[in-house]
C-alpha cells in the first residue's frame, strides 16, 4: 500500500513538474516577436548588389559564387528602430572573407550606413563585434565563443545608443555609443554583408531569423 502510495505521488510530481515546465517555455517564448525568413523564398527581402542569395534547405546562403570581386546587401523591406533580433549563422574559414549585420541601414544604400555587427574569423582580425567605420568594441575578440564552419546563435538587441550582443548565449558586446548621430538612430534597414575580402571570396548561411520591435513597446 505504501509503496504504491510512493509510485502515485512520484507520478504526480512528474506530472507538476513537466506543466511547470511547459509554463515556463510559454513564456520564454515571446509572441510579439515575428520571422523575418519564412524558409522558402526571399520574400520580404530585396538585394542590392552583385553578390548572389538563394535559399536552400530552410537557410539563406550569400556569397560571391568563387570571384571576390563580387558584393552585395540582402535588406528588409521593413524599417527598424528599437529592436531586439534573433538568428542562426555559419560562415566560410577563407582568408579575410567575412560577413556582417547591418543595423538602421539607410534604403537602398550600398555602402554601410549605421552600426554593423561584424561576423568573421578572429585570426584574420574579422571578429564577430560591433563595428562602424572603427572597431566599437572587437566582441569576441578570441574567437572564444564561435563554433567554426557549425550554426551559431547571435542575439543583437539596439535601443538608441545602446547595442548588446550575444553570441551562443555569451554576451559579447554592451557598448553605448556616446557620440552617435542621427545616422545610428534613425529607422533604417536590417541587411545581411558579404564582400570578398583581400581577394578571399567565401559564403555565409542565415536561418530562423525573428525580430522583436521595441520601438512599439508602452
Amino acid at each position: 500500500m505504501i509503496f504504491g502510495m510512493k509510485m502515485r505521488s512520484s507520478a504526480i510530481c512528474r506530472v507538476i513538474c513537466l506543466a511547470a515546465f511547459s509554463v515556463l517555455w510559454s513564456a520564454s517564448a515571446d509572441p510579439a516577436k515575428r520571422s523575418l525568413f519564412n524558409g522558402k523564398d526571399l520574400k520580404g527581402w530585396k538585394t542590392v548588389g552583385s553578390a548572389e542569395w538563394v535559399v536552400k534547405a530552410g537557410r539563406i546562403r550569400g556569397g560571391q559564387d568563387g570571384d571576390p570581386k563580387r558584393s552585395g546587401l540582402l535588406i528588409t523591406e521593413g524599417v527598424f528602430r528599437d529592436f531586439e533580433i534573433d538568428l542562426e549563422f555559419k560562415i566560410d574559414e577563407h582568408g579575410k572573407y567575412n560577413s556582417g549585420l547591418y543595423l538602421r541601414h539607410a534604403v537602398g544604400e550600398r555602402r554601410r550606413q549605421g552600426y554593423q555587427v561584424n561576423i568573421g574569423r578572429a585570426d584574420a582580425d574579422e571578429y564577430v563585434g560591433l563595428y562602424t567605420d572603427r572597431w566599437l568594441d572587437k566582441g569576441d575578440e578570441q574567437d572564444k565563443y564561435r563554433k567554426i564552419l557549425d550554426w551559431n546563435q547571435l542575439r543583437v538587441r539596439a535601443v538608441a545608443n545602446h547595442i548588446q550582443v550575444w553570441l551562443n548565449g555569451h554576451k559579447i558586446v554592451d557598448h553605448t555609443d556616446l557620440g552617435a548621430t542621427e545616422e545610428f538612430l534613425r529607422p533604417g534597414t536590417i541587411a545581411f554583408q558579404t564582400y570578398g575580402a583581400e581577394g578571399h571570396s567565401g559564403w555565409v548561411e542565415f536561418r530562423n531569423i525573428s525580430i522583436l520591435d521595441l520601438s512599439q513597446s508602452p
